[in-house]
């Protein structure tokens, strides 16, 4: 993210980056929930967001705040998709995507509203 860009949106740029980034990673997981060994993995979206904002970009801070995630219970194939687990981060981070898209939205209009003198 350039520097015009975070002080255009703030902080809700690398959020939506970040949570476009983890919506892939919860679709992946979900897909191969039936996967023989397949290891689900997850961002850590506050550590990820908080390392974005001291001067990093948002790939590189979910790169680094990629962890795998532990299930409750394991599976005899080694697969450690729960889809309860999954379906419910993924609806929550549908969420937040879709607030802060609504707060970039909002942004937008505001500075199209004044580039036109309204």
């Amino acid at each position: 993210m350039s520097n015009n860009d975070s002080s255009l949106f703030g902080i809700h740029g690398a959020a939506l980056q970040l949570r476009s980034r983890r919506m892939g990673m919860l679709a992946s997981n979900i897909a191969n929930a039936a996967t023989p060994g397949y290891k689900a993995q997850d961002i850590d979206f506050d550590a990820a967001l908080r390392r974005s904002m001291q001067g990093g970009s948002a790939e590189t801070a979910a790169s680094a705040e990629t962890l795998y995630r532990v299930p409750v219970m394991t599976a005899l194939d080694g697969n450690t998709v729960e889809l309860q687990t999954e379906q419910l981060a993924f609806s929550e981070n549908a969420v937040g995507y879709a607030t802060t898209l609504s707060f970039i939205q909002g942004r937008v209009e505001t500075v199209t509203r004044a580039i036109r003198g309204e």
